[in-house]
């Protein structure tokens, strides 16, 4: 019996980011399942192409790499997503398996993204090791955010920290219906003074980089200072993040 497990990421564009939020994945999962043949999928066609053209580093989408595990006669395929919420790209993933399957006998399983059950929210909110925040400091996490009903996954993560008692940890997208702009009012009421900002995505790429650290005018960093506070930014994805990886391992062991 030939398994092979498909590791699907939206895929990212640095490199250094790449090594330690995605492979250190990869390579956590290639230990749990030595019996499995571990490969790489990238959801973004764009950050494919990109690498392609750039580094001449060829990175499979879903279809190309479930095509190859096919050619190569695996008889089971576990696909294990790295997204953090159901959303649009989860949604492409599932529709190239669909359409695989419709030309395929292989036995497909699917496992589910960070964000998926309650148990999920809970073990997110041990991982995230927040800590005490004094009265005067806030953290706040950077989400991708989505038109997707799946954007509430972040809201319902943040009321999780308030039932932990956690007050002064945020959540803000760059494409959600919740903005950093949404934030600075309460941020302002509660006389905040110094602000953590840190990536709640795989990896700290272009968002993490450039959206929330960035020397731009409209960086979170920039709209802040702007706005009197101080600022610290941390650029660690949640991809380094042992726990998170952990969560990631479960739900690929509960799907297998």
């Amino acid at each position: 019996m030939k398994k092979g497990i498909l590791v699907v990421s939206f895929g990212t564009t640095y490199e250094d980011t790449r090594k330690k939020c995605i492979e250190s994945v990869e390579n956590r999962i290639r230990d749990e399942f030595k019996d499995c043949d571990v490969r790489r999928a990238f959801t973004s066609q764009m950050v494919i192409n990109i690498l392609k053209k750039r580094d001449k580093l060829v990175i499979d989408n879903v279809a190309e790499a479930l095509d190859k595990l096919k050619e190569d006669e695996f008889d089971e395929i576990y696909v294990q997503s790295l997204h953090i919420i159901p959303g649009h790209e989860y949604e492409k993933m599932q529709k190239q398996i669909a359409d695989f399957k419709e030309n395929s006998s292989i036995d497909i399983k699917v496992g589910k993204p960070l964000l998926s059950d309650d148990r999920d929210y809970e073990r997110v909110v041990e991982a995230l090791n927040i800590g005490k925040i004094s009265d005067d400091e806030a953290v706040i996490f950077m989400g991708h955010g989505t038109d997707h009903v799946s954007d509430e996954s972040y809201s319902i993560l943040e009321e999780k920290l308030r039932e932990k008692n956690i007050e002064n940890a945020y959540i803000a997208t760059v494409e959600g219906s919740k903005t950093i702009m949404d934030i600075v009012p309460i941020l302002k009421e509660k006389n905040i003074k110094k602000i953590v900002l840190k990536p709640f995505m795989l990896v700290a790429g272009d968002h993490a980089t450039n959206d929330m650290a960035g020397d731009e005018e409209d960086s979170w960093k920039s709209i802040l200072l702007s706005e009197g506070f101080e600022v610290e930014t941390y650029l660690n994805g949640l991809g380094e993040n042992e726990a998170v990886q952990e969560i990631f391992v479960s739900h690929l062991k509960d799907m297998i």
